[in-house]
């Protein structure tokens, strides 16, 4: 018998990733996609994915309830990916991210316990942790969410938490870190780096680049998603990093390198609001599960540069959406 998914934000970056990867480890998975297509929705990202079969696509939104219980029925898990996730634009439209992220989670967790989904999957952010000065964060730190973006995050994760205790229902929190790779919208910093160089565009780095951050494959996210959803405990939390810490500028060298660019390049603008200095998560939780990443940033961040450089056909139309 084939295993039912729902998954939304199967358009975006992680969603997309994570339904190939299901598509390709389940051979009787079936995956409906929901996803409304604002600017981060790629349809070519969805016509490849029609190319695997046992995906379906449906363009609508998770805050619509009569859309969401329809489709429903038969699941046996939610992955939930669907959100506004930029912080610049959280910064200028707080009330989108409000009204995705948490309205819409709550749309989807009312849902998702009428119909007795087996399992869900809230997929949040290491940000709502907020800057760690030093150390690691583990799942039972406080919650200082900085951004109205990671403070929607944050107060979905509570709304997750809420339905657990309050209706033993059985969902899943994981909080990662940055990820990168293939199908990344071009306006997060190592797709927009690569893009803006190949279009010989000055790289615009806040500050002097030292906020720091944990770079995670895609691939070793989808994986870490698809180990929980039949071994995670029902009710937990599981940071997923990859313990691959890099400051801003040492990232942008890095990039500048792959593509023989000289520090020229570089155009550092004014700092942004609130923008946190280090995020750093504990994933031994997880690891004792037997994950662990496999795919090392110095391999990963070459193979993604030559995937910007092959795939213009995807990215250029897209570019002319940035703000």
């Amino acid at each position: 018998m084939s295993r039912s998914y729902l998954v939304t934000g199967g358009a975006g970056f992680i969603g997309s990733n994570f339904i190939q990867y299901l598509l390709e480890h389940e051979p009787d998975a079936v995956v409906i996609n929901l996803d409304l297509l604002t600017y981060a929705g790629v349809k070519a990202t969805v016509e490849e994915l029609d190319r695997l079969g046992r995906h379906r696509f449906v363009r609508g939104d998770i805050r619509d309830p009569e859309l969401v219980d329809k489709l429903m029925q038969g699941c046996q898990a939610v992955v939930n990916f669907a959100a506004e996730s930029h912080v610049d634009r959280s910064i200028e439209d707080p009330n989108a991210f409000l009204s995705t992220n948490v309205v819409g989670t709550g749309v989807l967790l009312a849902a998702a316990r009428r119909h007795r989904v087996p399992r869900f999957l809230q997929v949040s952010t290491d940000e709502v942790y907020g800057s760690i000065p030093s150390g690691f964060a583990a799942e039972d730190a406080a919650l200082r969410p900085s951004s109205p973006y990671s403070a929607s995050k944050a107060a979905a994760d509570l709304l997750v938490h809420a339905y657990i205790v309050t209706y033993d229902f059985p969902a899943i929190t994981t909080r990662c870190t940055n990820n990168y790779g293939p199908y990344q919208f071009p306006e997060k910093v190592i797709p927009l780096f690569i893009t803006n160089l190949l279009n010989n565009k000055k790289l615009p780095l806040y500050s002097q680049g030292e906020n720091e951050r944990d770079w995670l494959h895609v691939e070793d996210h989808c994986a870490a998603l698809h180990l929980l959803l039949s071994q995670g405990a029902p009710g937990e939390v599981y940071n997923i990093g990859a313990g691959a810490q890099l400051s801003n500028l040492e990232l942008t060298h890095r990039i500048l390198g792959l593509l023989g660019k000289d520090e020229s390049h570089i155009e550092y603008v004014a700092d942004r609001p609130g923008h946190d200095l280090r995020y750093a998560v504990d994933s031994s939780k997880l690891r004792k599960l037997g994950w662990t990443p496999r795919h090392p940033i110095e391999q990963r961040l070459a193979d993604t540069v030559d995937w910007y450089r092959t795939r213009q056909d995807w990215w250029g139309p897209l570019v002319g959406d940035r703000r």
